[in-house]
């Protein structure tokens, strides 16, 4: 695919007891933040890190990746040392990523998972919000301690110092729209089978679809159902909407759960052919469906890729080589050299529309 793409010297040569005594405050004074939801500077907990000879990237970070949820194909490929994903780019700059969240995508999920990675001592956290500010006192109060905070694939912009996000917003939410309407001829009914309803990115892609579709008066947009992120729940409201609108003939699922769950339910010769499916998806979970006939064509980013760009967004930042300002410039390793852009974000690219001519080309 494409992509665009010292301090506390001291403190690390002194005594194991003195090291024991400052982690054993730094770790009670987290954790009564994380419980209480809200946060105070503190000079204690500085990192206790080396930074290369030259003056460049520090070692010894760290990091908690925390996706929406743990379990999904996407998230895992985002995340993975093995994929070449987040893990993996924190593991090639020298520094100590481990993947955390709860098992639903949710804020009271989530949350502690977060809560315990600033427990644990974390210097930087790299976070797919579930909501948009219901993670922001617990971020918040980790920023104010001088942990980095970097969000990705789905943003919190009032709580986070960096956003890296997978593709431009606008592009994603039109580019859905203009694939289905063609498999549609530009006509009929469409639903939408979203992930959570508070979720960031989804809602955005949603609002540029809604936009869109201005441009095609004769699809009508009837439903918008909400699966979770939960392959039985996706599934369940497929199911749904096609017994509540039998002349349907789109669906959009911008989730990469929910386009699985989607295909599954139409794959049958009641509906195969009938009702189109797009949306975001993995070429390895969509691939069968896009043989069989039951999806032409939907499209998606490297999740690796973005999760690796999201490491070096972090360390970048936490080694102070960045600060956020619009123009300024830092190398993403194998990725290449990224822009900061405009609200502290980074843009990973473009996204690739797969389609039985290419999808073998692919294996993630």
């Amino acid at each position: 695919m494409k992509v665009h793409g010292d301090r506390l010297r001291a403190w690390s040569r002194g005594s194991g007891r003195a090291r024991g005594l400052v982690l054993a405050v730094a770790s009670a004074a987290v954790a009564a933040v994380a419980l209480a939801g809200i946060g105070s500077a503190s000079a204690a907990q500085s990192h206790p890190l080396k930074a290369r000879a030259s003056g460049g990237l520090k070692k010894g970070l760290n990091v908690y990746v925390v996706p929406k949820l743990l379990g999904a194909a996407y998230f895992t490929v985002a995340d993975s040392a093995k994929s070449g994903g987040a893990i993996a780019g924190l593991m090639k700059l020298g520094e100590k990523g481990t993947e955390t969240s709860g098992s639903a995508a949710t804020p009271a999920s989530e949350l502690p998972a977060i809560q315990a990675a600033i427990a644990k001592g974390a210097n930087g956290l790299i976070v797919s919000a579930t909501d948009p500010t219901a993670l922001c006192p617990t971020l918040k109060s980790a920023m104010a301690r001088g942990i980095t905070v970097v969000t990705y694939d789905s943003d919190a912009p009032t709580c986070r110092d960096l956003f890296v996000n997978q593709a431009s917003t606008a592009q994603i939410g039109t580019s859905e729209v203009d694939i289905i309407a063609k498999e549609m001829h530009d006509k009929g009914q469409l639903g939408i089978v979203s992930a959570a309803a508070s979720a960031t990115n989804q809602n955005a892609w949603i609002g540029y679809m809604k936009k869109e579709l201005k441009k095609y008066p004769k699809i009508k947009l009837v439903d918008i159902v909400y699966g979770n992120d939960d392959p039985t729940t996706a599934t369940q409201v497929t199911e749904g909407l096609l017994q509540k609108y039998p002349n349907l003939t789109g669906i959009i699922s911008p989730t990469t759960v929910g386009i699985v769950a989607a295909a599954g339910v139409i794959d049958t010769k009641q509906y195969r052919g009938k009702v189109h499916l797009t949306g975001l998806g993995t070429p390895l979970s969509m691939k069968k469906y896009v043989e069989d006939g039951t999806v032409q064509a939907f499209e998606l980013w490297n999740p690796a890729n973005l999760g690796y760009l999201a490491a070096y967004a972090l360390v970048n930042y936490a080694s102070h080589k960045i600060t956020g300002k619009q123009g300024q410039k830092f190398s993403a390793g194998k990725l290449g050299t990224f822009t900061i852009g405009p609200n502290k974000t980074v843009l990973l690219g473009p996204p690739t529309v797969f389609t039985k001519k290419n999808i073998n080309q692919f294996h993630f």
